[in-house]
């Protein structure tokens, strides 16, 4: 068995232990229960990260215990670390109420769709062209024919469906 630390913003706050067993390893993350909200644990690696899953309430403490094949761990490279994060991250400022869609984005579907969205926001950021579109999961997705290109975030208290647009203004991950 190994252990690493499990990290919160670069602070440690509980372990990351791991066992091998044949082709597949078990990971077990434990830390005293995060803030409010879904949190999700992350192995991180030398060469990329993957997800464990949504840490679960176990006493005082959260907790996910999770096996995965040679195969999957394998583009990680070696294990550094582990994290948590929020399921839904904060996203970062400079948004702007969405008005006149028209003069920001080309589609004409999509400016009649984002002029109908209460509460829609906007931002630009390294050549890209963001639409934040509230999002409440008792409601019908916003718009749908985009789902896949979907990032649900939280901007200030609120869950949004937030949309990337190249400079052509097709959408983009």
């Amino acid at each position: 068995m190994d252990k690493f630390p499990l990290l919160e913003n670069g602070v440690p706050v509980g372990e990351l232990t791991t066992e091998q067993e044949m082709l597949y390893t078990w990971f077990e993350a434990r830390c005293p229960r995060p803030g409010d909200g879904l949190w999700c644990a992350w192995i991180v690696g030398d060469l990329g990260e993957l997800r464990l899953g949504v840490l679960e309430p176990c006493g005082g403490q959260a907790a996910i215990r999770r096996r995965f094949s040679g195969r999957l761990t394998a583009p990680i490279g070696r294990l550094q670390w582990g994290e948590i994060r929020p399921a839904h991250p904060a996203e970062p400022g400079n948004w702007t109420p969405l008005t006149a869609p028209e003069t920001r984005f080309r589609d004409p579907w999509l400016c009649r769709e984002l002029r109908e969205a209460d509460g829609a926001l906007t931002r630009t950021e390294a050549g890209r062209r963001y639409a934040a579109v509230p999002y409440d999961p008792a409601r019908p997705f916003p718009l749908t024919p985009l789902f896949c290109f979907a990032r649900i975030r939280r901007i200030g208290s609120r869950d949004y469906a937030v949309f990337a647009f190249d400079d052509r203004g097709d959408p983009t991950l």
